[in-house]
């Protein structure tokens, strides 16, 4: 006998992001047709997702979020690190950070670091995307302890993430 009550969905994240629905305004309203190349970073669109992949002959060439993003100098994400420990431990901090981000870009095209900014007291590290940002919090965390504050802007495509030790 059929059971007539839908199904829970399982969620795969429950960082928030996927509590409402928050639309980047750098991706393309409707799909781009057929394959297409980004002539700044070389990522190709192909079923539906930037990869890192060679172009298919007579690929148009499309401009792709991180990089539309990077060009207008507007963020995602911003994670600020912040404490003690980071003037103890900075180089080992921004390496961190650094090798997560290759590790993300490498399998994520549209996650990258915009920035790094160094100002009195704290690091500013802007993204390209909310996903990399909280991972970036998560991989300190993990790594270092101390004290994580993720804060999400209602109905917009941001995220703010807080380190500190």
């Amino acid at each position: 006998m059929k059971n007539s009550e839908p199904r829970p969905r399982l969620r795969r994240h429950n960082d928030g992001a996927s509590r409402d629905a928050r639309i980047d305004p750098y991706q393309p309203r409707t799909k781009i047709a057929g394959p297409a190349l980004c002539p700044e970073c070389g990522a190709v669109y192909r079923r539906g997702l930037w990869r890192w992949e060679t172009a298919p002959a007579g690929s148009a060439e499309h401009a792709c979020p991180a990089c539309r993003r990077t060009r207008e100098a507007f963020p995602a994400g911003v994670v600020t690190l912040s404490g003690e420990f980071l003037r103890e431990h900075h180089d080992e901090i921004l390496n961190l950070v650094h090798n997560e981000e290759k590790v993300r870009k490498s399998r994520h095209p549209l996650q990258r670091i915009l920035a790094t900014r160094e100002q009195e007291g704290h690091v500013e590290v802007t993204t390209t995307d909310i996903h990399i940002a909280r991972r970036l919090g998560d991989a300190l965390l993990d790594a270092f302890q101390g004290e994580l504050h993720v804060s999400y802007s209602p109905g917009d495509y941001f995220v703010r993430v807080s380190w500190s030790r």
